[in-house]
């Protein structure tokens, strides 16, 4: 079957195999603030008759073309019993809700509940302007927090929204950044896609607008070749307020966002951190889909093929969805549940992954200046 997300192949590392919990995904629009609603796709833990399969209709990056993809959640199934963490999961621009689909279905068979919104203005349908999202991403992020803390029913009665963690690919991890505790500079104002009125101020490190931006609910953030740092976004005193334990994911050969860029994203917080560096891949390191098969043929309307926008051309992606998932396990399941998967996280044994199978890809760790875990509560039974 063409455009599957649930790959998982022979030589995945072991945590990017398939959790124990059927998967249940529903749609719910969640509102943020003065009638800004995001449509929001949620993953979650499905009770134990759970069938497997579902379609989920979609448009590829030219923003017309209707595509399916294949995975193993049922819609609108019946939640799991217990109580499972919040993931935020945040696309590029211009992405969708199902950009990161892999990921969502992944992390929710393994015990946790998932919302990825469609982000108004920054979706292939519906592509604003770019200062739409520079101000909106992190409001968003914040805003999709605060909804599913107040959601109804069984749903709500499983989601724990006192332990969340944030994924955020390319614009997605813009925000997580700003989100995670760094505050932009003063430059950021001069950006020449920042728009007009000082927009972006309120997100400026030491303002107050910033400040109550900051979730304590929010305990990991795993920015995916995060946008802004090479185009002078943030200076070292900002990325020094960045304070909340931070998984990073980048290529080494991103001229996007610029590897060096964020290189010095990871040197200069001041977080627990780490570093997962796809040695010769692009911006589309680990974070987008398989590239849909009606995304092959040149397009009309963008005059390339939509293929260059979930593919890169040295790393397959199936692999690269593997390790992300195997590594967003470890890294969350420290964080949101205490579970002990610190040798997971170590760059010289590479514990789950076969041998030979690490080729290609270097893990870097550096410690917050005073080394401080802050997880627990109860896994999902």
């Amino acid at each position: 079957m063409h455009n599957r997300i649930d790959i998982v192949r022979p030589d995945a590392p072991s945590l990017a195999a398939r959790g124990q919990h059927p998967v249940g995904v529903t749609t719910h629009d969640i509102t943020i603030y003065a009638g800004r609603t995001l449509t929001t796709e949620i993953w979650y833990p499905a009770r134990a008759d759970t069938e497997p399969g579902i379609g989920y209709d979609t448009l590829i990056r030219d923003g017309v073309t209707p595509t399916i993809l294949h995975g193993s959640a049922c819609r609108n199934a019946r939640p799991a019993q217990g109580i499972a963490p919040l993931i935020v999961i945040s696309h590029g621009y211009p992405g969708n809700r199902y950009l990161l689909a892999h990921l969502a279905e992944s992390l929710a068979a393994k015990g946790y509940v998932v919302a990825a919104p469609d982000h108004a203005g920054s979706t292939y349908q519906d592509q604003q302007p770019f200062e739409v999202t520079l101000v909106h991403r992190p409001l968003d992020q914040r805003g999709v927090i605060d909804g599913m803390a107040e959601l109804g029913g069984e749903l709500g009665a499983l989601v724990n929204c006192e332990k969340v963690g944030l994924i955020g690919y390319s614009m997605g991890g813009y925000g997580a950044l700003i989100m995670g505790g760094a505050g932009l500079a003063a430059t950021a104002l001069n950006h020449t896609r920042a728009g007009s009125g000082n927009m972006l101020s309120r997100h400026l490190a030491g303002s107050d607008t910033h400040a109550a931006l900051r979730d304590p609910r929010l305990k990991a953030i795993m920015p995916i070749g995060p946008w802004g740092n090479g185009q002078s976004m943030w200076d070292a005193p900002g990325l020094a307020q960045l304070d909340t334990p931070m998984f990073m994911i980048a290529g080494t050969s991103d001229e996007v966002s610029n590897y060096r860029a964020m290189r010095r994203i990871f040197e200069r917080a001041s977080a627990d951190r780490y570093l997962l560096s796809f040695q010769g891949a692009g911006h589309n390191a680990a974070a987008p889909i398989p590239a849909p098969a009606e995304s092959w043929a040149m397009s009309d309307v963008l005059g390339w093929p939509p293929f260059l926008h979930y593919a890169d051309p040295v790393w397959d992606t199936s692999r690269m969805n593997n390790i992300a998932q195997h590594f967003a396990a470890a890294f969350m399941g420290i964080h949101l549940r205490g579970e002990d998967m610190l040798p997971y996280l170590d760059g010289t044994t590479w514990r789950g992954f076969d041998p030979g199978t690490s080729v290609g890809i270097v893990l870097e760790y550096m410690p917050a200046p005073q080394r401080s875990i802050t997880a627990g509560g109860e896994n999902i039974r």
